[in-house]
């Protein structure tokens, strides 16, 4: 159940600006905007976006591999709006686009130290699987999480 006056959708290209904002916000090392578009064309019904009061707040960008599995690729909530439930109402809307199609599981990559994103994983049922040595451009490792979806 989403905060009220917020609501899911799936991605505009109206959106990038915001999206990229909110990436480049969230994370060490962003996608460039370009990435999005790309993988917006690949798989549109995968790049999802949260909007609360009318304002994009966050986004998922998921994409399938082989037919057999879910790959989220970018995830992030605006600072400003964390905590409210609403990277888990974007993560489970990804899997449920995932299960319509018969995708049988997901995978994300998460860094080793962001304790929150893990802790909502582990909360959603995902697993850790590997240890992704030096992932990130400034050596730190990344989980390799999977969740099993049907």
């Amino acid at each position: 159940m989403l905060a009220q006056g917020c609501s899911i959708r799936e991605f505009r290209q109206e959106d990038l600006a915001k999206v990229c904002e909110i990436e480049s916000k969230a994370f060490p090392y962003p996608y460039p905007c370009y990435i999005f578009i790309i993988y917006y064309h690949l798989f549109p019904e995968l790049f999802l976006v949260v909007e609360c009061d009318k304002e994009v707040v966050g986004y998922s960008l998921g994409i399938i591999e082989h037919n057999t599995r879910g790959h989220l690729i970018s995830i992030a909530v605006d600072e400003r709006f964390r905590r409210r439930g609403l990277g888990e109402a974007l993560l489970r809307e990804f899997e449920n686009r995932l299960k319509t199609r018969g995708v049988p599981e997901a995978v994300l990559e998460v860094s080793v130290n962001n304790v929150a994103a893990i802790s909502l994983y582990k909360k959603l049922g995902y697993k850790i699987v590997s240890v992704l040595r030096e992932y990130y451009p400034d050596g730190e490792d990344a989980y390799l999480m999977l969740k099993e979806l049907l």
